[in-house]
């Protein structure tokens, strides 16, 4: 079987000749060789360069970050803009929102040394500030590319699948882009009134965006808001979040499609409340040392048909840690094929910056050696 054929066998509940072996390459591969980070790009034409790493490597794919399979606008009495600056020598990018109910922004500066855009200025601090939030976005329209994401899938062919993303829920938003988490924590301790009207209206807008993806060439749709229980615990999630879930994976599955959920925090309780509502896959599961359980435990909570597409914790790939812990690692996890097919062998999260690369091939030999069914 094909990468391709391996991934979409575990999705339709079939079993396949081997453990399928897929890697989030992304922030690793920019990191190694000096490329673009740039959250203000989009890419229209498959990353080719990404791909054929893949491809060389024997490693599926099935990211693609920073890829535009449709467009969205906003309404005409909103503006939204993305400026590009250098404060103090370092990069700057400035995202703006300006409504009729006034003007809200955001700042992230460049990190050379995580290789990653830093958090510098939260948008949203007040009452009034959610309302703009939520006029701006409840305001969007949605475009399909589909072209775009037919290249990108004809150029990985057999390497893997291309996974259609759906950005943030309206908590995601919040906690990720606009508040931060404690900033989201109080406000909707604080404020309950005026955040769940403006999650209510911010979600109403996202299911439009899952209407259409549900119309999409893409097989898997992928969805979450970089779920850690320690930070949407199960209550908190069932009551900001669960509501939106369980619908927008409903009209996902409705119309055939298969649905991951980005999940690359703690997994104690979240594993449980993803798959129950109706999810097919967590994607990036991170078991200990670094997550909070082991591999059988992973399993024990998402029972025997929820797919686990991860394994490998960050820290495991770096070169200061031996070998033979990553070894371990990647064993254990395969050991889960005894207990059920609904297995990926993937990174916990992305493979990191300053990862060691003799690592990637490591584990595909150990998958293709001990994931045989």
């Amino acid at each position: 079987m094909t990468l391709r054929e391996r991934i979409l066998s575990v999705y339709e509940g079939r079993t396949p000749d081997a453990v399928p072996y897929m890697l989030d390459l992304s922030h690793w591969f920019y990191h190694k060789n000096r490329m673009p980070w740039d959250l203000m790009v989009s890419y229209e034409k498959p990353e080719t360069e990404l791909i054929d790493y893949h491809k060389k490597r024997g490693v599926g794919f099935y990211m693609p970050n920073l890829a535009s399979f449709y467009s969205v606008g906003y309404g005409e009495d909103v503006r939204s803009e993305a400026e590009r600056r250098v404060v103090d020598g370092v990069p700057e990018i400035v995202w703006r929102l300006s409504t009729p109910l006034g003007t809200i922004e955001r700042r992230r500066i460049w990190e050379e040394t995580s290789y990653s855009w830093a958090i510098t200025r939260w948008g949203v601090e007040s009452e009034q500030d959610l309302r703009i939030l939520a006029y701006a976005l409840s305001s969007r329209t949605y475009a399909p590319l589909w072209p775009n994401y037919e290249r990108w899938r004809d150029y990985v062919g057999g390497t893997g699948v291309v996974y259609a993303l759906t950005g943030y829920s309206a908590i995601g938003h919040l906690l990720h882009y606009w508040m931060g988490v404690s900033g989201t924590v109080f406000a909707a301790a604080d404020r309950p009134r005026a955040v769940a009207e403006a999650v209510e209206k911010i979600n109403d807008n996202n299911l439009r965006l899952i209407d259409l993806l549900a119309l999409s060439p893409a097989e898997i749709i992928c969805m979450g808001d970089n779920f850690s229980s320690d930070v949407q615990s199960p209550g908190f999630f069932n009551a900001w979040s669960r509501d939106y879930y369980r619908e927008a994976i409903r009209r996902l599955r409705a119309a055939g499609k298969h649905v991951a959920v980005h999940m690359d925090g703690r997994l104690r309780g979240a594993l449980r409340m993803i798959r129950d509502c109706g999810a097919d896959c967590c994607d990036a599961a991170t078991p200990a040392p670094f997550g909070d359980l082991t591999p059988a435990e992973c399993r024990d909570e998402a029972g025997p048909d929820f797919i686990l597409s991860g394994g490998v914790p960050p820290n495991l790939w770096l070169p200061d840690v031996p070998l033979e812990a990553f070894r371990k690692s990647v064993l254990d996890w395969l050991e889960l094929k005894k207990s059920s097919p609904r297995l990926i062998a993937n990174a916990g999260d992305q493979v990191p910056p300053g990862a060691d690369e003799q690592r990637i091939e490591i584990m595909g030999d150990l998958v293709e050696e001990h994931g045989r069914y």
